[in-house]
């Protein structure tokens, strides 16, 4: 038998409530709520995520036939520069974070983050940074060294303007965002998860984040440190890059890529956390072989740091140093490959619901397993050094990160769209979304491959007609244009739901987790009664344990609260009602931190430094500029 408890309305005389959910734009500055701080990393990320995309429709446009001139060299190499840092630093990440902030409390069944003021914190810090990245489009000084920013390129005698700084100085804030959000992830779901939550009964998506964040931790501060070494080159004529005083050529290859490996998965992650929660929910099936997911997740993260230099197998390391690289690349794809198989398991066999958001997700298998396919071909030496700077490099990371990154964290929009906003988005239109997004990717990035085993190289502004090159590029073109269309089919989708949705209700998909559990949109609390989780998707188990697996049910198969007014009733453990919370009562007693105007005034105070720093390298001379004396 097993005892779930009730909550009952309580009435409190007497206790007057304060507003806990205020309006207006200064509520959205001082807020600290993780939800609406959510939603403005979400907000904030598509808007760069069009900027981003604009870029990359000029650079298509530019390349679309041969001897074209609506780009020089100099806007071709800043559209490329622009184009890689936004979508990587300012969208993919951003738009990661955004559901970490969202759902992750509400999966582990907390009222908020551990430390609020510090996630309000790190929105306010990126917001800042990114502005910093993209001032050089208001001085003509626009970023153009490359995302990679390689050194000694990078250096002031290679490149004397102020762009690089730009770039270095925006993603130094940057970093301080990510840190700082991915300490408060770690403390979040290592402390606030709910009673009874153990590590082997999180949701997928909760372990993806709780990676990512160790990821985050580990990875960032060696950019950081790359980029403030940088930062005194082109200062104080320091030479940790700078050749001509004897600095190691590439020295900053190796910085970046122990960061450039691992940010790799701090990207794709997410999204394979979300990936892991659609599908189940959409098959009717739990997810085949959780503890095996979890153990790749993990084992993707520690061998992340151990591949860096597959990145650099043309710069000469030697055949040992090309051995080891070699074969940790080729052992990253086990535990990646582990996924896919969990993947198509669970799918297989299932009542499938072909959603939008499941079409995202199946999008992301498919389009992920075709970029991990050609990953594992530059695993091999000979055909890395052949493939080295083509466009076939650049097809391939795309179906990793658009085709992986960018179809996941849509499935994830379409799914907790519900939860958000209390509407569902029109699934007409969200069709149409997904399919536009499927032809026109496999449209743009496809030919990449043909290109680049044609010879055609990366980076380049323009072509001779001679090549023939021409039609591939021009499909390509196509394909991006559709690409721009399914964006702009999506924001449609967004202002009519908006105004005409559909209302969604608290669990319009028959959810698994416990975010589905309470109202959409949820209250500012989350949760009027924190639960206690006996098992595995919890709310799943608790509606139909007579389609849970052995495994979900080899525990006590109910969620139970506790607190408040209550009566208990013994009742079998097939018969597992609903909880029930009182929201009106959890208003007297649940307190929440208020808002706060510190969390944005710090990163003011941030942003104003970077300023300085600009500023700075604007009037200095450069010590290597000056009259030697003597001479």
């Amino acid at each position: 038998m097993a005892t779930v408890t009730t909550i009952r309305p309580a009435t409190r005389p007497g206790i007057v409530l304060r507003p806990i959910n205020p309006t207006g734009v200064w509520s959205w500055i001082t807020t600290i709520d993780h939800k609406r701080i959510g939603i403005l990393y979400g907000t904030s990320a598509f808007v760069f995520f069009l900027i981003g995309g604009l870029e990359a429709l000029l650079m298509r446009t530019q390349l679309a036939v041969p001897n074209n001139t609506l780009l020089d060299p100099g806007q071709f190499n800043s559209m490329f520069t622009m184009h890689g840092t936004t979508m990587i630093f300012l969208v993919v990440m951003p738009l990661s974070v955004a559901f970490f902030n969202y759902i992750v409390p509400l999966q582990i069944g907390a009222r908020d983050v551990a430390f609020p003021r510090l996630n309000a914190f790190s929105y306010w810090v990126f917001l800042g940074g990114a502005i910093l990245l993209n001032l050089g489009f208001l001085v003509h000084m626009v970023p153009d060294g490359g995302w990679f920013g390689y050194a000694p390129n990078s250096t002031k005698p290679f490149n004397p303007g102020l762009s690089i700084d730009f770039w270095n100085v925006g993603l130094q804030v940057l970093g301080v965002a990510s840190v700082a959000g991915g300490l408060n992830f770690l403390v979040t779901i290592l402390q606030l998860r709910a009673p009874g939550m153990t590590f082997m009964r999180m949701p997928l998506f909760t372990w993806t984040t709780f990676i990512t964040s160790i990821l985050l931790v580990l990875a960032f501060p060696v950019i950081a440190i790359a980029l403030f070494e940088l930062m005194l080159d082109r200062l104080f004529g320091t030479a940790f890059f700078t050749t001509q005083n004897g600095a190691d050529p590439i020295l900053w290859q190796h910085l970046f890529w122990v960061f450039g490996h691992p940010e790799v998965y701090i990207l794709i992650l997410p999204a394979m956390g979300i990936v892991s929660e659609i599908l189940p929910v959409f098959s009717r099936k739990p997810l085949f072989g959780y503890p095996f997911m979890v153990y790749a997740v993990a084992g993707i993260a520690f061998l992340s740091f151990t591949v860096w230099a597959h990145h650099m197998f043309t710069t000469g390391l030697g055949p040992i140093a090309t051995a080891f690289f070699a074969a940790s690349t080729m052992l990253i794809a086990v535990p990646t490959g582990v996924k896919i198989f969990n993947w198509i398991s669970t799918v297989y066999g299932g009542s499938l619901k072909l959603t939008t958001a499941a079409l995202m997700a199946l999008g992301f298998v498919a389009m992920f397993t075709i970029g991990g396919l050609s990953g594992v071909m530059h695993a091999s030496p000979p055909v890395d050094t052949q493939h080295q700077d083509t466009y076939f490099v650049v097809a391939h990371f795309h179906y990793v990160l658009f085709g992986g990154a960018i179809f996941g964290l849509f499935g994830g929009l379409y799914y907790w769209w519900p939860k958000f906003s209390g509407r569902l988005l029109n699934e007409g239109l969200g069709k149409l979304h997904f399919w536009l997004f499927m032809i026109g990717f496999n449209l743009t990035f496809g030919p990449m491959h043909f290109l680049g085993i044609d010879g055609m190289p990366r980076r380049i502004f323009t072509y001779p007609h001679e090549m023939g090159w021409d039609t591939w590029n021009l499909v390509a073109t196509i394909g991006a244009y559709m690409l721009g269309l399914g964006v702009l089919v999506f924001i449609a989708n967004v202002f009519l739901t908006m105004t005409k949705g559909e209302r969604a209700g608290n669990d319009p998909w028959d959810g698994m987790t416990l975010e589905w559990t309470i109202p959409s949109p949820p209250p500012h609390y989350n949760f009027a009664v924190i639960p206690e989780v006996r098992s595995r998707d919890p709310f799943w188990v608790q509606k139909h344990p007579e389609l849970a697996s052995h495994e979900q049910m080899s525990d006590t198969q109910h969620v139970q609260v506790a607190g408040g007014h209550v009566t208990s009733t013994e009742i079998p453990d097939t018969e597992l009602p609903l909880v029930e919370q009182d929201e009106h009562d959890a208003h007297a007693h649940i307190h929440m931190p208020d808002p706060s105007y510190w969390p944005p005034l710090a990163a003011v105070g941030l942003f104003i430094a970077g300023l300085g720093i600009l500023v700075t390298a604007g009037t200095a001379t450069a010590p290597w500029s000056s009259p030697r004396s003597g001479s």
